[in-house]
């Protein structure tokens, strides 16, 4: 488990890492130097102009179709995290008994904790660092989407739909789409959780406040972004972590459960009043 800590720990700072090498808002252009603004940002730039000109020469299209194809492209990894997290939460309660039964804290008894620790997730074909290490590959790659378009003026000129893509909206109609699909993918992640703490509320109301207000003050090529990225996690958060589906699966599986106990017991009572025959 300490291990499984130290990788989480540099998969964190890793996070933290491509987010501090993209936080500059400076300008992107053909002439921008280093790796991660000549060959990463201004590629998927291009990219973005290209998808414009062939959807009507609409920047505005542009990011949406972009977004699409880039979130379609991470489908498989986001699935495969999902299907890995899911497993390691469902393990939650053997996890906990066993953390009560070895509560000691000699060097003897939490080497014997982690050793059933290991195999439990054996038995149950979980890695507990896999869900993790989809993200090394996920966030500098939307980084680089949401970099794109934050520090492109080109992708800022023009209009769509009502908008000034440079401008903010001015009916507020991104943002409050954007708050809500942010809330829903949340929500809906939530539901499917067995357990739930004060850090996960927070994050379920957090989140959706911090995109509203953020994207009132920022350009509309910005609210855009916000809206279809999110809007595309709650239908996939619907496809591959249905919280209605799981959840319904579980209490079969409680039912089931419940039932073969009361065969069990009804069997017990049978062949002992037999016996006592």
């Amino acid at each position: 488990m300490k291990k499984a800590k130290r990788i989480g720990m540099f998969v964190s700072a890793g996070m933290i890492m491509f987010f501090l090498a993209g936080c500059s808002r400076s300008t992107v252009t053909q002439n921008s130097s280093g790796i991660w603004d000549h060959y990463i940002i201004w590629n998927f730039i291009k990219a973005i102009q290209f998808l414009s000109r062939v959807f009507g020469n609409s920047y505005g299209w542009g990011i949406i179709v972009f977004t699409i194809i880039v979130r379609v492209i991470l489908l498989p990894l986001m699935f495969y995290q999902t299907k890995s997290m899911r497993k390691t939460t469902e393990l939650q309660p053997k996890l906990k008994k066993l953390q009560r039964k070895y509560s000691a804290k000699d060097t003897e008894t939490q080497a014997k904790l982690r050793e059933e620790q290991q195999k439990l997730y054996a038995e149950a074909g979980v890695n507990p660092v896999a869900g993790c290490l989809p993200i090394l590959v996920q966030m500098p790659i939307l980084l680089a989407l949401y970099q794109a378009i934050l520090r492109s003026q080109v992708l800022k000129t023009g209009s769509f739909l009502w908008m000034q893509l440079g401008d903010r909206d001015p009916y507020f109609v991104l943002p409050i789409l954007a708050a809500i699909f942010t809330f829903a993918t949340s929500k809906l992640s939530v539901m499917s959780q067995q357990e739930q703490n004060g850090m996960t509320a927070a994050m379920t109301y957090g989140m959706p406040a911090i995109i509203l207000f953020s994207a009132i003050s920022l350009p509309s090529a910005l609210s855009l972004y916000w809206v279809i990225t999110n809007a595309f996690s709650v239908g996939q958060t619907m496809l591959i972590n249905n919280p209605f589906k799981i959840n319904k699966e579980r209490e079969e599986k409680q039912k089931a459960e419940k039932a073969r106990k009361r065969a069990l017991e009804k069997a017990k009572r049978k062949a002992y009043k037999s016996k006592k025959k």
